[in-house]
């Protein structure tokens, strides 16, 4: 279980990859690792992966398939920065929303707006997870928690203060991985099975 606070970018270290599998190695900075262990989770890019090995400043995920398929992680090239949050800890500061780790798809960047103090993005998604994007409600883009700006079929909004795009990579990324908010889906899912039934 995540936030979506994003804690700090990485950079692709090494990539080895087999017929439908890929083993990534990014390096970042020594006080993101402390206490990190074999099978803990990190969200890259804000797709929970297994830790499955590590140095003092480099850590190694196993992709399979199903996950190259469903996410950007295939994509990546070495030298290409990612975005990093550790799992949360019973105690932490809850600053974004519950984010699963569990990338739904991925979305398209079709439009950028610059001002002086932010950046407005357009983003747009498969038309089958229309019903779960809201103004206003939560969404995970390459895993850091957002608030929907406007809803137009299927594309959003996004509104990314200055801080936002420090700490992450979204500001440069063509292609994101979207989770939509379980809570959200849960609600509009029973939803429609109560009508369906009627």
């Amino acid at each position: 279980m995540f936030t979506g606070i994003v804690q700090t970018q990485a950079r692709v270290a090494q990539l080895n990859d087999r017929e439908q599998f890929r083993q990534l190695t990014v390096q970042v900075a020594p006080e993101y690792l402390q206490h990190v262990a074999l099978g803990a989770s990190i969200a890259i890019n804000g797709c929970c992966l297994t830790v499955v090995a590590f140095t003092a400043d480099t850590v190694s995920f196993d992709i399979i398939d199903e996950t190259l398929r469903l996410t950007n992680l295939g994509a990546l090239a070495t030298g290409d920065n990612v975005n990093f949050e550790r799992s949360l800890k019973v105690g932490d500061e809850m600053g974004g929303h519950y984010v699963s780790g569990h990338i739904h798809c991925t979305g398209s960047v079709v439009k950028r707006e610059r001002s002086a103090d932010n950046l407005a993005l357009w983003i747009e998604f498969p038309e089958r997870f229309k019903a779960y994007v809201l103004a206003k409600g939560f969404i995970s883009v390459n895993g850091a928690s957002l608030t929907v700006g406007h809803v137009e079929s299927n594309r959003f909004s996004l509104h990314l203060i200055p801080e936002t795009l420090r700490l992450t990579n979204i500001e440069t990324a063509d292609v994101v991985n979207l989770e939509f908010d379980q809570q959200t889906m849960t609600i509009v899912e029973t939803v429609e099975r109560v009508l369906a039934q009627r």
